[in-house]
């Protein structure tokens, strides 16, 4: 700061002229990336030389926006990951000063907000002191990783209670049944003491037993004993149990713990939420509000499945896991499954999707398929009705409950509360992040997206959850120049409806890094060739090459020599498949070393009743006349099979092609695994989850959407020298991402640590205080006072009435 003080009073008039010519931007905020732009571009005239490696430099560097008046500007500085400092420089003076966050979000509403109070008042959400005394994480680099955290501040914490006479642990222990069924221990142990008795007793008993002996053989003497199924299939693995157990009495030690929490058998039924969109196992891909989380889920499910029968079976227990995953009823569907109350899905025993309608204030069944931005005046009746659903399908509540997306989070929610079950929720993606400037500016958005629904929606859900899964560590706090998902949620204004200035903490140990798969059975290498089937390929070379221009494809591509530049995505905006269209059409280098293959959306607008979708096709024919790209890019606008969109990439790498994942903005990446599991060098955005799923220039590349001309001169490059080394670099990068994705990017590394996770937060959930209730009664209020007025605001501006009160006929402030 002192530093920076003196460079000032040296450079003012330098320093001046900078923020001029960031007022002439006529913005009241400005971004990381324009910040940065105009300050390089000033840095190279006579004026602002001077500025280039100044302490000014740094603090610019650090900036994530800037907020503009005619007297002040405003900084938010970033000097660390997930860290904030906030300062304001005064344009007459130059004097700097530091400044609070709630002074900050004040300035901003300002500037956007007119009517506002002129003291400033807003309604604040703060968060921050109900967490005072909960465990924190306090480096950067901890951030996703809460369990090992939260194993060795708490175990300590186990072992002083243990050494009162604490009975929590063996109440846990006594609480698991299933079916009737007592598991774990009896009520022939009531101390600690008498649980290390029983523990030495009994290991000195199944000694002299056949080490592969079942439960039948030794049930009898060891229930004498105190103990119940659960603890192992065979008496050594019963042993290996208790004496991990063991070891925990004598001295608790997080990995122990972990490993021991991992077999216990606590979870026997799982339900997954997911509530929006077209949720079924076929033709649904491609329709409003459908797309990967569909994949990610139905993956994850058989997956989970697997995982569960395996660690039951491991524990001697013959029981068939259950999976729910609740979605809503479409009565128009289409010619979709949704409209369907029950269905099996494929490829596992006993996991089904239920579906739940919504309903009307009038009670009656909603047919039409409704946006997931206007869905909100509808989720806590889906919630109540999901509740009874899941009671009578279960017989009983279930051991876990998983939401996904904005809406899935909120009910699962609801349900956690009501149920008392260990919630976890999956973002998928915040769509906070999609829209710059959203929050500051979602009075012109509302009428449209109902971002005050979905952003308060949000916060309730993040800070209700047990635990949060994310695919990568960017999605919670982002990297060095970039902010997370998560972190984004930390402080933000409204301007007229409120400030948050805390409303997530990234550093709370609830945030765990599990990162989904592919399935093996669709996505393996090119090279594989046992496994690949020969009328498929043939089938592609009919699409990509042959077959002639109709309703779902255009394009001729005349030299079929070259090797193929493919990329497959929702034709929406964020994706910005026509950025690539034109990065390639403006490289005539890239041109000359590769073809483009684009499969997404419709050929036709007309076909398309999405107006986001409907202006990128438009653009993609208009992108095609300017460049003239008719014989050098195939469009297919269709939704392929499962098994062709698997063996695409394998035949887009027989030709020594690429894949090209140009979003501006991705959470994770599916597509970029599945190429990666094909063994196709993958080039991706560097905003978002590809930024940690490859290594740049080893098992894939990283590209700037911002910078589309030097993304199109790195792939030419590329594919320019694989040319000249008859493949030698393709190859290596090839190898390099199929290793990465085995070693990091499984369904059964997924699985297995999903469930170490659901038990570990279970445990701790229930011999602590991590129910947070202080913090909880708060988002009651919140949720009552706030999120159902927005929401039945939605009705009524479509003309409708806003539903009953389903929770009561007076207002209520808890949500269970």
């Amino acid at each position: 700061m002192e530093l920076l003080t003196s460079f000032q009073q040296k450079n003012r008039e330098a320093i001046r002229l900078l923020l001029q010519r960031y007022a002439a931007r006529q913005k009241p905020v400005l971004l990381k990336g324009e910040l940065w732009d105009q300050f390089e571009a000033f840095c190279e005239t006579r004026d602002g030389e001077q500025l280039k490696g100044s302490p000014l430099e740094k603090l610019v560097s650090q900036t994530q926006e800037v907020a503009l008046s005619r007297s002040w500007v405003y900084f938010a500085m970033r000097p660390q990951t997930a860290r904030w400092q906030y300062a304001r420089i005064h344009t007459e003076t130059m004097q700097l000063e530091y400044v609070c966050v709630s002074e900050y979000l004040r300035f901003k509403e300002s500037l956007v907000h007119s009517e506002g109070p002129e003291d400033g008042w807003a309604l604040e959400i703060d968060l921050g002191p109900f967490e005072r005394t909960f465990p924190r994480l306090q480096e950067s680099r901890s951030i996703g990783r809460g369990v090992e955290f939260l194993n060795r501040r708490l175990c300590s914490q186990l072992f002083h209670e243990l050494r009162r006479g604490d009975k929590r642990l063996l109440d846990f222990l006594r609480l698991h049944q299933c079916q009737g069924v007592q598991l774990m221990l009896n009520d022939r142990i009531h101390t600690v003491e008498e649980l290390r008795a029983a523990l030495r007793r009994t290991d000195d008993y199944l000694a002299s037993q056949p080490q592969d002996a079942p439960w039948k053989v030794v049930q009898h003497d060891m229930r004498i004993l105190g103990f119940e199924p659960g603890w192992g299939k065979t008496v050594a693995r019963k042993r290996d149990t208790l004496s991990l157990l063991s070891d925990i009495l004598e001295a608790p030690e997080p990995g122990n713990l972990e490993r021991f929490l991992g077999r216990i058998p606590m979870i026997f039924s799982v339900v997954i939420l997911s509530p929006h969109g077209y949720f079924g196992q076929a033709n649904v891909l491609g329709l409003p509000d459908t797309g990967g989380q569909v994949v990610y889920i139905l993956d994850q499910v058989r997956a989970l499945e697997r995982e569960m029968q395996q660690r039951l079976e491991e524990q001697g227990l013959e029981i068939q896991p259950r999976i729910l995953v609740v979605t809503r009823l479409i009565p128009d569907a289409g010619d979709t499954t949704c409209n369907q109350r029950d269905e099996t899905i494929l490829g596992t025993e006993n996991a089904r999707i239920l579906r739940v309608p919504f309903r009307d204030d009038q009670g009656a069944t909603v047919n039409h398929w409704v946006s997931r931005f206007d869905i909100y005046p509808y989720l806590e009746q889906f919630a109540l009705d999901v509740k009874r659903e899941v009671l009578a399908e279960l017989g009983g509540r279930p051991d876990l409950i998983i939401g996904n997306y904005t809406d899935g989070n909120l009910v699962a929610t609801l349900l956690a509360r009501s149920l008392n079950v260990t919630q976890c929720n999956i973002a998928h993606a915040l769509e906070k992040n999609k829209y710059p400037l959203s929050e500051l500016y979602w009075k012109e958005a509302e009428a449209q997206y109902h971002f005050s629904c979905q952003y308060t929606a949000d916060l309730i859900a993040m800070n209700s959850a047990d635990f949060i899964i994310t695919s990568t560590y960017q999605e919670i706090a982002g990297t060095e120049d970039s902010v997370g998902q998560y972190e984004s949620y930390s402080s933000f204004t409204m301007p007229g409806l409120y400030r948050v200035v805390n409303g997530i903490d990234v550093f709370d140990p609830k945030f765990n890094i599990v990162s989904p798969g592919v399935d093996p059975d669709v996505y393996f290498s090119y090279s594989d060739a046992s496994r690949r089937i020969r009328s498929q390929t043939e089938q592609l070379a009919q699409l990509v090459y042959d077959s002639p221009p109709g309703q779902d494809r255009i394009g001729v591509l005349r030299d079929r020599h070259k090797p193929l530049l493919f990329t497959m995505a929702r034709l929406d905006s964020v994706k910005n498949i026509t950025g690539l269209v034109e990065w390639y059409g403006r490289s005539p280098a890239l041109q000359q070393q590769a073809n483009l293959l684009v499969v997404a959306g419709h050929i036709d607008p007309a076909h398309s009743n999405d107006a986001e979708e409907g202006s990128q096709i438009a653009a993609m024919h208009e992108l095609i006349r300017k460049y003239q790209l008719e014989s050098k890019l195939r469009w297919l606008g269709m939704l392929l099979p499962k098994a062709l969109a698997g063996e695409i990439y394998r035949f887009v790498a027989d030709g020594g092609g690429v894949f090209v994942q140009p979003a501006r903005f991705e959470a994770f990446g599916l597509t970029v695994i599945e190429a990666m599991a094909s063994g196709l060098p993958t080039f991706a955005t560097r905003f978002g989850g590809p930024l940690e799923i490859i290594k740049d220039g080893v098992s894939g590349f990283h590209i700037d959407p911002n910078h589309g001309d030097k993304a199109a001169e790195r792939l030419a490059a590329f594919l320019q020298q694989a040319h000249r080394e008859s493949g030698k670099c393709w190859r290596e990068v090839s190898a390099n991402a199929l290793q990465r994705v085995r070693d990091h990017y499984t369904w059964k590394l997924y699985a297995e640590r999903m469930m170490t996770l659901s038990r570990v937060y279970g445990f701790w959930k229930y011999v602590t205080n991590l129910e947070r209730d202080e913090t909880r009664r708060y988002l009651d209020m919140f949720y009552g006072l706030l999120l159902r007025k927005r929401s039945q605001g939605i009705l009524h501006q479509r003309g409708k009435h806003p539903p009953a009160d389903v929770m009561g006929t007076t207002p209520r402030a808890s949500f269970g």
